[in-house]
């Protein structure tokens, strides 16, 4: 190796000193060429010194290698992938990071001409240009500096430009190039640096010339990345919460007590589980990389995409984030594609939702859907009052015609679905019931559907989770709604009832848009989001006077279609600074799931929202 090396270093400085112009250099690289396949391997080893010398390039040096890309490319016909086996590698391998615009150009222009001239060249020349998608670990540490970031647009762009330009000469190089992006996409180990320019690669080739041809596999492979890095967050890495509270008592937690005093507690609070939960670097990555989603979104939105890309969206949330029941972060990629466009992108998430739950042959898929639709109709601000309404009351429709076929009574395995839906259903007027009681026609809908649903023998008030249930029953008596008034409270956030029907995923206990907990991301969700406290301080005051039970409905502006809703807090306006404030302190109460560790020990690794029961453990 060394005394290769050693040859190598030789040729390099003997072709070095020649001088000689452009167009004998020419003649002199297909004269190295034509020697190696004659068996003399001088000429050819000193051109292979010139390509594969990289390091500490003075100018002359750089006009050398630029000359003999150059020539090279003019030279491609003579080529031969066996006999010049090493020059072709050295070519391959050089990293565009290393070297100046010069070299990248003259590079670019070589492999152009080495993936047209023949097939077996494509594969190696895609993978070349694949591979720049990341920088060299040497150079991670600039990549946020001013040299970093110029370095950066110089490669991708210069990437890009060529990829596009042998795709018009190579009309099937597109799809070879999907399956070598998919096979070299990096793992969840990688470095985040490294994985964050790979994926903002894949990104541009989405919304590239080229996008709509491999557009739909680049943004199925990022969901899957991106769910890969979410069901690998502990479940001790995200919350610490007590079992016996409510749901609805974890997301209020930090909000009462002593503003000054307390202030302090729960900034020790705040920072303990920041330091927990920030250093999980899955996290970190899930993170940066769902900003990166974001903020193409945004772009796909300002061109006139986004419909086309939630097309592939809405796919890949079928096929990936709706069956990983570990999910806890991934699904809100949907959650803002639909804030974007709550008409078109918004409608069709519930749709399908809707769909699936009353359609699909899985019972935990149904499960599922129904508690995403759930979630989203209740946090997702910018869906207006008449939209949500009417995906209730197509719930209470199908719960009503379910019970009209039933005669038996409790069973909560025999009608889980069942139980799910009128779980959803009562979630979700949780957090809009006010609102959407406020309306005459609304209010008489939901009035007939809900006293054949609630006191139909299948007892959905005894079976789902008595802390949805005892919230349920307590602002439908604020809000003057006639429900039964038998119920007895137990206390407790669940029951055995409600783990039989949940299953061993603990599909009960799935809340699938809860509260962001990640930083970043957070800052493009919580302009669009619905958080409890806004919902029960309109309540609060009525609850010691029940005669003033509608004196508020101020509080809540109930909008027209495609306006969204804006509910008040407190009766103040919300600056969104405001509101990036108060993240600090929803950080450590916003989960609606209990903790586990209580149960099964501190080491166990749960998935977020979704609890099994102990026996299937």
């Amino acid at each position: 190796m060394g005394m290769e090396v050693h040859a190598e270093q030789a040729g390099y400085a003997e072709m070095e000193n020649v001088e000689i112009t452009d167009t004998e250099l020419l003649y002199h690289v297909r004269g190295a060429l034509k020697s190696a396949l004659q068996g003399d391997p001088d000429l050819y080893e000193q051109l292979r010194g010139v390509i594969h010398h990289n390091e500490g390039l003075v100018p002359e040096e750089v006009a050398l290698l630029v000359t003999c890309l150059k020539a090279l490319s003019g030279s491609v016909s003579c080529l031969d992938i066996v006999h010049h086996r090493s020059l072709i590698s050295s070519i391959l391998q050089m990293s565009m990071w290393n070297y100046g615009t010069d070299v990248m150009d003259a590079l670019m222009e070589l492999v152009i001409s080495l993936a047209t001239s023949s097939g077996q060249y494509v594969d190696l020349c895609l993978e070349m240009l694949v591979s720049n998608f990341m920088p060299p670990n040497s150079f991670i540490s600039s990549l946020n500096q001013t040299r970093g970031i110029l370095r950066k647009d110089q490669v991708m762009g210069r990437v890009h430009s060529t990829l596009i330009d042998i795709a018009e000469l190579v009309p099937l190089s597109p799809l070879r190039l999907e399956r070598i992006i998919k096979e070299r996409m990096p793992l969840i180990f990688t470095k985040e640096p490294l994985i964050l320019a790979y994926v903002e690669n894949m990104l541009k080739l989405e919304r590239g010339a080229i996008g709509d041809l491999v557009g739909r596999t680049m943004l199925v492979a990022i969901m899957d990345r991106l769910i890969d890095l979410d069901v690998d967050i502990a479940w001790d890495d995200i919350l610490q919460e007590d079992f016996t509270k409510g749901i609805f008592d974890m997301e209020l937690e930090d909000l009462e007590g002593p503003v000054d005093d307390g202030q302090q507690d729960g900034d020790e609070h705040r920072i303990s589980w920041m330091e927990r939960f920030s250093g999980n670097l899955y996290a970190q990555k899930l993170d940066s990389l769902m900003v990166l989603s974001f903020e193409h979104l945004n772009f796909c939105k300002e061109s006139r995409r986004l419909s086309q890309v939630f097309d592939t969206l809405l796919q890949s949330f079928q096929q990936t984030v709706l069956t990983a029941y570990k999910s806890k972060f991934a699904q809100f990629v949907m959650f803002y594609a639909c804030s974007l466009d709550p008409e078109n992108c918004g409608r069709r998430f519930s749709d399908t939702l809707f769909h699936i739950f009353k359609t699909s042959r899985y019972p935990e898929w149904r499960m599922s859907a129904v508690a995403y639709l759930a979630s989203y109709l209740a946090r997702a601000k910018f869906l207006s009052i008449s939209s949500v309404a009417e995906y209730v009351e197509s719930l209470m429709e199908w719960c009503s015609t379910y019970c009209s076929n039933q005669s038996g009574g409790i069973n909560p395995k025999a009608h889980k679905e069942f139980y799910a839906a009128c779980q959803a259903m009562m979630y979700v007027l949780c957090f809009r019931m006010r609102s959407m009681l406020a309306i005459p026609r609304i209010r008489s809908q939901i009035s007939k559907h809900l006293e054949d649903i609630l006191r139909h023998p299948l007892s959905p008030l005894v079976v789902c989770l008595p802390s949805i249930v005892e919230e349920f029953l307590r602002l439908a008596k604020v809000t003057h709604l006639d429900v039964p008034d038998n119920f007895v409270s137990s206390g407790l956030l669940e029951s055995e009832l409600s783990m039989t029907f949940g299953g061993r995923e603990r599909l009960d206990m799935f809340f699938p848009f809860d509260p962001c907990l990640l930083m970043r991301s957070d800052r493009f969700i919580r302009p669009n989001f619905v958080y409890w406290s806004m919902v029960r301080s309109s309540y609060d005051n009525d609850d010691d006077d029940d005669d003033e039970a509608t004196s508020d409905e101020d509080d809540i502006e109930i909008c027209t279609s495609g306006k969204g809703m804006n509910i008040a807090n407190d009766g103040a306006a919300r600056s969104y600074d405001q509101d990036l404030d108060e993240f600090d302190h929803e950080m450590s109460k916003m989960s609606i799931t209990p903790k586990v560790t209580q149960w099964f020990g501190g080491d166990m690794q749960m998935p977020s929202r979704i609890r099994p029961c102990p026996d299937s453990l």
